[in-house]
């Protein structure tokens, strides 16, 4: 699946989860299809940009913020 076509299964997707620390309205949304993950802001809704992740970059981002990688960004 290219990225074109992740963003647009993604856009379409019900399968948004909002970020258990997110407040009220600043704060990330992760979904899913098959074989692909997309981050999105929720305060831009529907018409927020999608970053989107194949399962191994997943893995290795998810690696990454537990092990304080970014935390200097």
């Amino acid at each position: 699946m290219d990225n074109e076509d992740a963003n647009a299964a993604l856009a379409e997707s019900a399968n948004w989860r909002k970020a258990s620390y997110s407040k009220e309205n600043a704060c990330v949304e992760v979904g899913s299809v098959p074989g692909m993950i997309g981050v999105r802001d929720t305060k831009l809704g529907a018409a927020s940009p999608i970053l989107t992740f194949d399962p191994a970059e997943w893995v290795a981002f998810v690696r990454g913020v537990k092990n304080g990688e970014f935390d200097e960004l």
